[in-house]
């Protein structure tokens, strides 16, 4: 593809008649720009209080009231290939830096689906504790169809996502396996008939299509290169950008690294153990507490405290805690061990006949508010695995993989027989677009990969393969949590603010305690 390379430009505040509230500002284009984009790469873009821009309770709660962030919206081409048809928008915000400017610094807080927006807005306190304030605009977008970006994917309802997670799917029967897969078809359908541009929106939503959002981000904002800090998923952002515009690379920290070396059945393996490990981890905290509702046998309490929800969910006020969503709860406070408290709060409750705190587990990892609504996180998740990953449809390796996974994390095992459904990836309307080569290092300067070694989501094996894939340097925490940078670890959060302020990476095998 032809590219102009262009110089950094100086932000200029433009004459005119703004709306009252809002700063127009065109800071770009900057650094290497691709031929027929150069309208959406040196986009003027319109900087407004944050309010308006919040769809949820939560994002409400992480940016609607806060002053020293604010907002704007960038266009982009619904589809790259045809950049004089549809455009769709990107949701944007940014706290400012406060000292002598580097550029800015994109965040991603993974998911996929999850809102990097939000996430920024909840990082700026800790992130003031450090000298990347004085130094970068701190910059969350909410990728294509994701939170304030319109449009958003739209599956399913508020009620039909609450009916939904009561609807369990464990009968493994013939039978069973039909309904499974019957429901997963008309969810497909679902997705193509509530997103706006149907089909065309879902071919067009995955990492390969983000990476191009978050290059004219990149010059729009006024940055020649890109300085980003990926987490979980961001990972898999982070090295795509990498190996698409290697040459605009200044700086790119990735924790919690999606292993390029596992395809997703034995992905999905290593992640069940992942779980059973922070749960072993977890059991020996709640032993300590006193009050710990599980047995000599941990496996075997746990179950014994939920499997029973599959026949009778309990009451929580007008909505019931079900099997489901208990088993979602402890996986949401396997993530962080600051969780762990409210996990053994509600395993007490469930002990006796009560689910609130379980319920209000589940619904932050579904990110549901008191209203009943939903953010696009659980249907955004979705649509972008089913655009980048290989269909699976082998239902001998997936049975192997359920056996697999029952094994790996015993705690999590329902007592159904393993059983083998299409997911709803199998019936999507459009088709993959991601790409399935392992990662390469070619034109890209060495990163800093981030892994933890209790790391249940992404276990650590899969940042020393990330490293190694991409000759960069590995920065081991010893801890159990998802992700840690810029979460109040000193040792760590030293090592990343140096590196993309100095470009200084860490001596061979660091570790973090």
């Amino acid at each position: 593809m032809l590219v102009i390379p262009l110089l950094a430009s100086c932000t200029s505040v433009l004459e005119g008649a703004p709306k009252p509230g809002v700063t127009l500002e065109k800071p770009g284009p900057a650094g290497t720009v691709p031929a027929g984009l150069e309208k959406f790469y040196g986009q003027q873009l319109a900087w407004q209080d944050c309010s308006s821009f919040a769809t949820t309770g939560s994002s409400r709660q992480a940016y609607g009231s806060k002053r020293d962030v604010e907002c704007t919206r960038l266009t982009v081409p619904l589809d790259y290939s045809k950049p004089d048809g549809d455009t769709i928008t990107i949701g944007v915000l940014r706290y400012k830096a406060t000292g002598q400017k580097i550029g800015s610094l994109l965040i991603n807080p993974g998911g996929p689906g999850a809102s990097g927006m939000a996430s920024a807005a909840g990082m700026v306190s800790d992130y003031r504790k450090t000298d990347l304030a004085k130094r970068f605009d701190l910059i969350g977008f909410d990728p294509r169809g994701i939170g304030a970006s319109e449009p958003e994917v739209k599956c399913l309802t508020g009620q039909e996502r609450d009916a939904e997670r009561l609807d369990l799917d464990v009968d493994t029967s013939a039978q069973g396996i039909a309904q499974t897969e019957q429901e997963n078809k008309a969810y497909a359908e679902k997705c193509a008939a509530g997103t706006k541009f149907g089909a065309s929106m879902l071919a067009n939503l995955g990492t390969r299509d983000v990476v191009k959002d978050m290059d004219v981000l990149r010059s729009a904002l006024g940055d020649a290169k890109l300085s980003y800090v990926g987490y979980s998923y961001g990972t898999r952002i982070g090295t795509e950008y990498a190996e698409t515009f290697p040459q605009n690379v200044r700086a790119l920290i990735l924790d919690g690294a999606v292993d390029p070396t596992q395809d997703q059945l034995a992905s999905l393996v290593a992640q069940a153990a992942g779980f059973q490990k922070a749960f072993d981890e977890f059991v020996k905290w709640c032993r300590n507490e006193g009050d710990c509702p599980l047995g000599d046998d941990a496996n075997a309490s746990f179950r014994q405290l939920t499997t029973p929800l599959i026949q009778k969910p309990v009451s929580v006020g007008d909505r019931k805690l079900s099997y489901n969503d208990a088993i979602t709860a402890a996986i949401q406070a396997m993530y962080s061990e600051q969780l762990w408290p409210i996990l053994l709060k509600g395993l007490n409750e469930l002990k006796k006949g009560r689910g609130t705190t379980l319920l209000q587990l589940a619904d932050a990892y579904f990110d549901r508010d008191d209203q009943g609504n939903y953010s696009t996180i659980t249907d955004a998740f979705n649509a972008v695995h089913c655009v980048d990953d290989p269909r699976l449809t082998d239902k001998n390796a997936l049975l192997e993989t359920a056996k697999k996974y029952k094994e790996a994390a015993p705690f999590l095992d329902d007592g159904n027989p393993p059983g083998a459904a299409l997911d709803s990836c199998a019936f999507w309307p459009v088709p993959v677009t991601g790409r399935t080569d392992p990662p390469k290092a070619d034109g890209i300067p060495p990163l800093l990969v981030i892994s933890t070694t209790g790391d249940p989501a992404t276990p650590y094996q899969a940042g020393v393969n990330l490293a190694k894939a991409l000759n960069s340097k590995l920065l081991t925490y010893e801890g159990v949590q998802h992700t840690v940078f810029l979460q109040g670890v000193q040792c760590v959060d030293d090592v990343g603010v140096k590196y993309l302020i100095d470009q200084t990476l860490p001596a061979d095998g660091t570790r973090c305690a």
